[in-house]
């Protein structure tokens, strides 16, 4: 690893909120772009997707996890 790079913990994916409940926050991001206009969504999609490599770089595949979940729950 790098510098300030360190492996990533799943707890650190968990929320609470009072407005949007319990969950992923990656799950309401695609939530999100899902529902947003097609500009919004684009202009979101660019900062999720450097983020997404983020994750990708400090989780590996998870063998046990269920291949129809998406692909962030299926990294560890």
């Amino acid at each position: 690893m790098h510098g300030t790079e360190r492996r990533w913990r799943p707890w650190e994916a968990e929320f609470t909120c009072p407005c949007c409940g319990e969950g992923w926050a990656r799950d309401k991001l695609q939530e999100a772009l899902l529902l947003l206009p097609p500009k919004a969504a684009t202009e979101l999609r660019v900062r999720v997707e450097r983020l997404d490599l983020v994750l990708l770089g400090r989780t590996h595949p998870e063998p046990q996890a269920d291949p129809d979940a998406a692909w962030w729950h299926r990294r560890c």
